[in-house]
């Protein structure tokens, strides 16, 4: 049913780049994130300026990890080490906190003047799992989820919401840790391996099959269907329409 095996009962949707096309908004606010610092670094350590890529970068990096993780990743691969500092960090300060929040407002600002568009296939697949009585959760890094998923007119068709606010809350590591995927099985009332889990990020396939889900879909939008087999996806589709039979797309 809907692409899964039988045993499945439960689906567990990634937020961005699965349900909502806000992976391409995130990415954006990165680089200009990412690029303001590196000049800045650039010019104060002498270097040469070597600017955020946003396919490979955001990909390796960034993509589904939460924001401390994915600001402390990425300039690890640039040889780069800041201070912690802390959560309620203003966003000029030079922390990995900082550089986060600074994302962050700079996120804010592009999805209150682009708005959220959502992926037609994603919804058509909301819609058909629900009807089959499927329970249906929403497994986010980002602390803004609610927001989105509202913007996005999601909010009828998902149960449950783990988030960056839950899982700081709750103290679960992000992926490619299972623990959000493990939580939002949890809050379902089902076991993992009766749960699928819906991803477009390699570390987030990778936490679908450490936590012993019971089928893991990889979305490749980018083309990296090769990796996110390697990482652990048992199916890859380009969208989620592509699981739908005729009668379950209507």
């Amino acid at each position: 049913m809907l692409g899964l095996p039988a045993h499945v009962t439960a689906c567990l949707f990634d937020l961005d780049g699965v349900l909502t096309q806000t992976a391409r908004v995130h990415n954006a606010a990165w680089a200009e994130t990412f690029d303001a610092f590196l000049r800045r670094w650039a010019a104060d350590h002498h270097e040469r300026f070597q600017p955020y890529d946003p396919g490979p970068d955001y990909n390796r990096y960034v993509d589904g990890r939460p924001r401390a993780d994915g600001v402390r990743t990425f300039l690890a691969s640039r040889d780069i080490v800041l201070p912690e500092g802390d959560p309620d960090d203003p966003p000029e300060a030079n922390t990995v906190n900082g550089v986060g929040n600074r994302k962050n407002e700079i996120l804010l600002r592009r999805i209150h003047t682009d708005g959220v568009q959502v992926y037609d296939g994603s919804v058509a697949y909301l819609r058909a799992a629900a009807r089959a009585g499927l329970r249906r959760a929403v497994v986010s890094a980002s602390a803004n989820c609610r927001d989105v998923v509202a913007s996005a007119g999601l909010e009828d068709l998902l149960e449950v919401r783990v988030d960056g606010i839950v899982a700081a809350r709750r103290g679960l590591r992000g992926k490619p840790y299972p623990d959000t995927f493990l939580a939002a099985a949890e809050l379902l009332g089902v076991k993992p391996d009766q749960a699928a889990v819906f991803e477009d990020a390699l570390a987030g396939v990778e936490a679908g099959r450490a936590g012993g889900f019971g089928h893991v879909v990889g979305v490749d939008r980018v083309g990296q269907a090769e990796a996110l087999r390697a990482h652990g996806a048992d199916t890859v589709v380009t969208d989620l329409a592509e699981l739908l039979t005729g009668d379950e797309a209507r």
